[in-house]
């Protein structure tokens, strides 16, 4: 977080996905227990990953600085980027738009195993309408419009893929 705070992103993007990767499981090798160490590694990293290296990014936009003809600065790209992000992840507007497109049109399942009620038909609906509520955002961006279409798309597909990645875990818990 002082990385980001002090906007010093070359050493800030850097510094958990490469230095803490080789930090901590060093400190479990220097443990001398090497019974499912695999694991543990595996887990430990991305519980960093999941619960601050992305919360992190929070703290380095609201440190960016205002752009040129540009005002809402790095507030209004959290706004931005949060705004379906935290739709989705809250099971608001990506999910329900999902959940009605699937309803209405959904007939081939995606990851049955996985997350058996999530169908093609609601997460291309899922896609679509969450596309359109960002590009009705897109004035909280200094991006142009297919910019702000294409990150608005992007968004939506990386919610899916977070949302999928995350039942799988559930599932592996029995949560």
């Amino acid at each position: 977080y002082y990385l980001a705070y002090i906007a010093w992103y070359g050493a800030y993007i850097i510094f958990i996905p490469v230095v803490m990767f080789l930090l901590l499981p060093l400190r479990l090798v220097l443990k001398g227990d090497t019974h499912g160490i695999t694991k543990s590694i595996a887990l430990l990293q991305w519980i960093l990953m999941l619960s601050v290296f992305g919360i992190s990014h929070l703290a380095y936009l609201l440190s960016l600085p205002e752009l040129p003809g540009f005002n809402a600065g790095g507030r209004g790209l959290l706004v931005h980027l949060w705004a379906p992000i935290l739709c989705h992840t809250c099971e608001e507007v990506n999910d329900i738009m999902q959940f009605v497109w699937g309803k209405l049109f959904g007939r081939h399942k995606i990851l049955p195993k996985v997350s058996p009620n999530k169908t093609w038909e609601g997460f291309l609906g899922g896609v679509v309408s969450t596309t359109v509520i960002g590009y009705f955002l897109g004035f909280l961006t200094p991006l142009s419009t297919p910019n702000v279409i294409l990150v608005s798309a992007l968004i939506a597909i990386a919610g899916f893929a977070g949302d999928v990645v995350i039942s799988a875990i559930k599932r592996d818990k029995g949560i």
